[in-house]
């Protein structure tokens, strides 16, 4: 397996972005601490519409400071039971205000955004801590939508064995998060190991799914905490085998993103989207990244399998 970097390519105005989705012609970016959700042409990278989810007075700076932040770090594509297509965005969890949500219907074909409706996330993520190893703190990094399943990332920073993947059943983890039902419906916690780098071990960062296969993210940083940032050492881009049983983990291959000489890839890769699969086993990808200070790129890669 091998990720090679085409090109790397600045986001100005997306703060920190943390979360794409490709859907038709348009990706659709979230930022951590941003406001917006973002519209960009998903094969120029030009800067379309801009969404608010919702409203702050914090974001003067172009970044809303980091301990009152919603902290969105989770966006994935879904189509609801009765035909509705949407974008569904997450917080972290890591903290009391970092429990909150969106849905964001897409009605017709045209990707346009007519309305956002927030979500409370405290009954799920009170779940998700009850589930979690001692001394883990929440913090889910990505979220990504099967025909059957919502899958949610948490992501340990420093211990590789805090890497795991919540599964609930989709239709009736929506008829939750939408007051449909006050019933959360069963999640299933199962362990991924990801590989280190300088020993640090990596932790889940994105997922897309995408023509029956998940496609992932990984990042090192050399921190210890789940708020604070550290340094990055690299990120990795590969796939993750879902299979039944919490036994075992769950298999997952990934390569290192490295450019056309070989060169390791520094930059901290915070979520991944599938723009084409371009032959058997290859796919072009389109990654965003985050510098921890506000800067934010869109990297595409071939990726082969």
């Amino acid at each position: 397996m091998r990720a090679t970097i085409l090109q790397e390519t600045p986001l100005p105005d997306l703060p920190s972005a943390s979360g794409i989705e490709i859907i038709g012609e348009v990706a659709y970016v979230i930022g951590d601490d941003s406001p917006f959700l973002y519209q960009l042409s998903a094969s120029s990278l030009a800067a379309g519409e801009r969404v608010p989810l919702f409203e702050t007075a914090h974001f003067s700076t172009g970044r809303i400071p980091k301990d009152i932040k919603l902290d969105l770090e989770c966006l994935t594509a879904l189509t609801t039971p009765t035909g509705e297509s949407g974008l569904l965005v997450l917080g972290s969890g890591a903290t009391t205000a970092r429990e909150q949500g969106f849905w964001v219907p897409l009605p017709g074909t045209t990707g346009a955004v007519a309305s956002v409706y927030p979500l409370a996330l405290g009954g799920l993520y009170a779940a998700l801590r009850a589930l979690l190893p001692a001394g883990i703190v929440l913090n889910l990094e990505a979220a990504a939508a099967t025909a059957t399943e919502l899958l949610l990332f948490q992501r340990t920073v420093g211990a590789a064995s805090g890497n795991l993947v919540f599964r609930l059943p989709l239709v009736a983890a929506l008829d939750y998060l939408h007051h449909r039902t006050p019933q959360l419906p069963p999640v299933h916690r199962q362990f991924a190991e990801l590989p280190a780098i300088a020993g640090k071990p990596a932790g889940f960062s994105g997922a897309s799914w995408f023509a029956d296969t998940l496609f992932i993210t990984a990042s090192v940083e050399d921190t210890q905490d789940a708020v604070l940032d550290g340094a990055v050492l690299g990120s990795f881009v590969g796939v993750l085998q879902l299979t039944e049983g919490s036994e075992r983990p769950l298999p997952v291959a990934l390569a290192q993103l490295e450019f056309p000489n070989g060169k390791p890839y520094r930059g901290k890769v915070e979520s991944v989207a599938v723009r084409r699969r371009t032959g058997s086993g290859h796919y072009e990808l389109l990654l965003v990244t985050d510098d921890d200070a506000g800067g934010s790129t869109a990297v595409a890669v071939a990726l082969v399998l």
